[in-house]
């Protein structure tokens, strides 16, 4: 009796490698999931290099103006300008074991979830690490001479009362415009408890006010021009573990609010998925990975609210 000729389903065009549609669509699903997840990747200055361990973010100040005597020589006023630099992290990975065992006998395709919840984990750490920047980033002196610093707006019933953080917005929405800080790509990132708070006051929502929002739906849009961001990756407590540039006390952060232009990521291995085959131990090893750096490049741009 002759042997059967399999059709080997993750194969292309019948080609050797038996798994090679099987690790895209694991790959695919992985992506999926980290663009699903992540609140701040669209929301900042991101910028890809192709080699080196950093990159450089040229700060420009402000010049002046002056009224010119007849006949006086023109030479040109001082410009004041400075760096910084963002460095790449560690290769930040997640990983995941499936013996053949294990998935012969379960009764719910296991790979895909496996290779979203990798993904999840990722942009999980992607937004917290760009939340922390964000807020040390608010506690920042100037990085150009004449520029002001970042801003912190505080009240002790932030985290309690909505009154009192719908005004700290319009605050907020004042200190940005006379530091002179863009009108538009301002966002507030805040936790859902403050969130859904706001979403529950009437005034913000009500559009006889030019309120925007729905009590039903439990959502609200923005205050002061300022879109709202829900996340739960806003740091609230004291971070003393993992890269040093991430730590901080942030046990009195009730929001974040920022300009696009505060924050800045560099990737130098975007997101990517790997999954072998390992014979000797009868199983998949999946790995999803990236090496990226973040860092706080505008002071003046970000405003922590706090309670104290």
């Amino acid at each position: 009796m002759a042997n059967a000729i399999p059709s080997r389903v993750g194969s292309i065009n019948a080609g050797a490698d038996t798994k090679a549609l099987f690790l895209k669509m694991a790959s695919g699903e992985v992506l999926t999931a980290f663009t699903q997840t992540t609140e701040f990747m669209d929301k900042h200055i991101v910028r890809n290099i192709s080699a080196g361990k950093s990159a450089q973010f040229p700060a420009t100040g402000r010049t002046t103006a002056e009224y010119h005597t007849p006949g006086a020589e023109i030479t040109g006023l001082t410009l004041k300008q400075a760096e910084k630099i963002i460095t790449i992290d560690d290769l930040l990975i997640s990983h995941v074991f499936i013996s053949n065992y294990d998935e012969a006998m379960s009764h719910f395709e296991v790979r895909g979830e496996y290779s979203k919840q990798i993904g999840e984990a990722l942009a999980q750490q992607f937004d917290t690490n760009v939340a922390r920047v964000g807020i040390l980033n608010a506690r920042a002196s100037a990085v150009v001479d004449g520029l002001p610093g970042g801003s912190t707006i505080v009240n002790a019933s932030l985290r309690t009362d909505a009154d009192a953080l719908a005004a700290a917005h319009f605050t907020a929405a004042q200190t940005f415009d006379e530091k002179y800080v863009p009108d538009g790509d301002r966002e507030s990132y805040l936790k859902p408890a403050q969130y859904y708070m706001l979403a529950q006051h009437k005034d913000v929502i009500n559009k006889d006010w030019g309120g925007e929002g729905s009590y039903a739906r439990g959502s609200v849009t923005m205050i002061a021009n300022i879109p709202f961001v829900k996340t739960n990756n806003l740091p609230t407590t004291n971070v003393t573990t993992g890269p040093a540039k991430y730590q901080g006390d942030f046990s009195n952060t009730a929001a974040l609010i920022q300009h696009r232009s505060a924050v800045g990521t560099v990737k130098l291995m975007d997101l990517a998925m790997e999954a072998e085959y390992d014979i000797r131990r009868q199983g998949h090893l999946m790995v999803g990975k990236y090496a990226i750096g973040h860092g706080g490049l505008r002071p003046e741009c970000g405003i922590e609210l706090a309670i104290a």
